[in-house]
């Protein structure tokens, strides 16, 4: 396809109806129940006996976590003070539901890439990571990456290396239990292109021969539990991930005060305890524009020391107008899409050679059984932090298949080291700076 604007006509057309409208963001939407309609809490212990304790209490426990230290419990609502009254219990929170909140573009972009047009061309963010010259080092052959999300498209011509068998569901109240780990949605199955498309008919992945486990969270219709969120991460590490991508992030920057700090402590244990059995976590810093760096403010889940928290870049190498930033929060940057402003996002503004809206998002697989914005069935343009995060985690794919020995820590510290426009891990806005694939191999034996 030309980027020449030179023989387009691009609409004048609404791009956001609020900032929650890129890639996918959560929203919350109340507090957790099971299917049976029992409340759900996330209960921190401090010793094996717990788990029998909560039971012997009248209570169901549907997750145990972070070897042991979080329990998911289901009960009767209102009995937070029961639960912290049982031996081994050492604290108590409500769960909560979140969801999905789709983009919401209006657009009629006037040509979109030809019959005969080359995918692989239309991928500026791999041009731009340099992954094509990684590629020559490293494929990620022997590497897992696994995908919390809405699940995989099982059937994508170019998602061949998605393990059906080592995939699984945690979903509360499921309303399509009948398709396992396949997509309730669209989200997972773009994000998992991102991370490791194997090429093999349309796009590319940064780690095209990485193995892709798919780890459905979400129902088709309604919203996914921290519970069973934080289940998907521990069941990651589990399994042996060698990284665990979540581009999922409760929308605005939170306050220390805020309801959603009590979940925090259980977050971290969790995660805490993936990166020590060896799997790297890898999550979006959110859509809000937010400043993280000021005033204690946070977001969920990323906002944990264990995560590789993402910000997300533009085509032109600026932050994407929509990320989140601050130096508190974020590690890394990797393209998300769309430019630093959205005039120039639309081509009202920019220099000559900005690539056009809708491609300046990033192309990725997509349902084979839904439509395409741009007419290419299996694959579509969504911008958003959530589109960044697994760029980093087919990045730890490449890495992990080089060196299998590599600690959580000492892959991030490659990445970090590896990525550019930054000097050292001090940026605002891109933390350590954009990842920068090629690089990143290079300092793999040093080590």
């Amino acid at each position: 396809m030309s980027r020449d604007n030179s023989d387009r006509t691009l609409a004048r057309r609404t791009l956001l109806r609020g900032a929650g409208a890129i890639g996918a963001t959560l929203v919350c939407t109340g507090l957790a129940s099971a299917s049976s309609g029992d409340a759900q809490y996330l209960v921190s212990t401090s010793n094996a006996k717990a788990r029998q304790r909560i039971e012997r209490a009248g209570f169901t426990v549907r997750h145990v976590l972070a070897e042991g230290s979080v329990a998911v419990v289901t009960g009767p609502a209102g009995a937070t003070d029961e639960l912290r009254g049982i031996g081994s219990v050492s604290a108590v929170t409500r769960d909560v539901t979140v969801e999905l909140s789709p983009p919401e573009v209006d657009a009629d972009a006037s040509s979109t890439p030809g019959e005969d047009a080359a995918l692989r061309d239309l991928q500026w963010d791999k041009d731009l990571i340099r992954a094509s010259e990684a590629h020559e080092v490293a494929t990620g052959d022997g590497s897992r990456i696994a995908i919390v999300d809405t699940g995989i498209d099982l059937d994508h011509p170019d998602l061949g290396n998605v393990n059906e068998d080592l995939g699984a569901a945690f979903v509360a109240n499921d309303d399509v239990p009948e398709i396992g780990p396949g997509d309730s949605g669209y989200h997972g199955t773009h994000c998992a292109g991102i991370a490791a498309a194997t090429g093999e008919v349309g796009v590319v992945g940064v780690a095209p021969e990485a193995e892709l486990v798919p780890i459905r969270v979400f129902p088709a219709d309604g919203g996914a539990t921290f519970g069973d969120i934080l289940k998907g991460i521990d069941y990651a590490a589990e399994i042996g991930a060698d990284v665990a991508n979540f581009s999922l992030g409760i929308p605005g920057v939170q306050q220390p005060g805020a309801d959603l700090n009590k979940l925090k402590a259980n977050v971290q244990r969790v995660f805490q305890s993936a990166v020590r059995r060896g799997t790297v976590i890898t999550g979006s810093a959110g859509n809000d524009s937010g400043n993280l760096q000021q005033g204690g403010g946070f977001t969920l889940p990323n906002s944990v020391p264990a995560v590789i928290t993402i910000s997300a870049t533009s085509p032109a190498d600026t932050l994407s107008f929509y990320s989140n930033y601050g130096t508190s929060d974020i590690d890394v940057a990797a393209p998300g899409g769309w430019y630093e402003t959205i005039p120039r996002t639309l081509g009202e503004t920019g220099e000559p050679d900005d690539i056009p809206y809708p491609f300046n998002g990033v192309l990725s697989t997509w349902p084979t059984t839904l439509d395409s914005s741009v007419e290419l069935p299996g694959y579509d343009f969504i911008s958003g932090t959530s589109m960044a995060a697994p760029q980093v985690a087919g990045l730890v794919g490449l890495v992990r298949s080089l060196d299998a020995d590599l600690n959580a820590n000492q892959v991030e510290s490659v990445v970090e080291r590896g990525a550019d426009l930054t000097d050292g891990k001090s940026g605002y806005q891109f933390g350590a700076g954009r990842v920068d694939a090629k690089e990143t191999l290079s300092l793999v034996d040093d080590t």
